[in-house]
């Protein structure tokens, strides 16, 4: 029985880290929706390039062509021991889509894990970041610091702050995600899927209560 998982979480609660442990832990495929974005668009796939007319017009790119994207990754998965979803589904026609897609790939969700955290620890988090301009080393201010100030340990590149890593952009990035979350997180704990883990703990402890709860799925 596979192990098919999708993780949320707002930016900066280590969704994306935990993935990529859980993934290797569990022999799972982890499917970051970002990096799937990326990859069609830069191999100009059919779905990348529809991706990239909306795009070109200063248009949102629908869900229907977020959705094609991952369904088509899942597919072609073939018969692994699981997946998880990182960043997928945004909102609930894309939680429906993607039900109506698990359902026809007889692959039910075994269950959605919610990585909660508080504003605060996130904003302290995310506005701490740093990344170098050439090798895209990560940093931290407080957590992560370079050995030099503003200078990467791996390459000596200069080390820069995202623009929507500001307090302001920062502060409304969360307001959206609390916005569209709560009824996607609604939406799963109907189904009895949903499982909350702590984010806000060291990433050892967020793994072992990620574990935890998989275990009591």
């Amino acid at each position: 029985m596979s192990l098919d998982l999708v993780f949320l979480g707002p930016p900066g609660a280590g969704k994306g880290t935990q993935a990529k442990t859980c993934a290797e832990r569990h022999g799972l495929s982890h499917v970051s929706t970002g990096d799937l974005f990326r990859q069609n668009l830069k191999e100009e796939t059919p779905v990348g390039l529809m991706a990239r007319g909306f795009m070109d017009k200063g248009l949102l790119v629908p869900d229907e062509v977020a959705c094609q994207m991952v369904r088509e990754c899942l597919e072609g998965e073939g018969d692994t021991e699981g997946f998880i979803l990182d960043g997928f589904p945004r909102t609930i026609a894309q939680a429906e889509t993607l039900d109506g897609d698990l359902s026809r790939m007889q692959r039910p969700l075994t269950a959605v894990v919610s990585f909660e955290i508080a504003d605060g620890m996130l904003t302290e988090r995310l506005t701490g970041r740093l990344t170098c301009r050439d090798c895209s080393t990560p940093f931290h201010v407080a957590f992560n610091p370079p050995e030099q100030e503003g200078v990467c340990d791996a390459c000596a590149g200069e080390l820069c702050t995202r623009d929507d890593d500001t307090e302001q952009a920062v502060g409304a990035r969360l307001s959206e995600y609390r916005d569209k979350s709560a009824p996607l997180l609604d939406f799963y704990e109907t189904r009895g899927l949903l499982c909350g883990v702590d984010a806000a703990q060291p990433v050892d402890g967020v793994s072992a209560a990620l574990e935890r709860a998989l275990e009591d799925r």
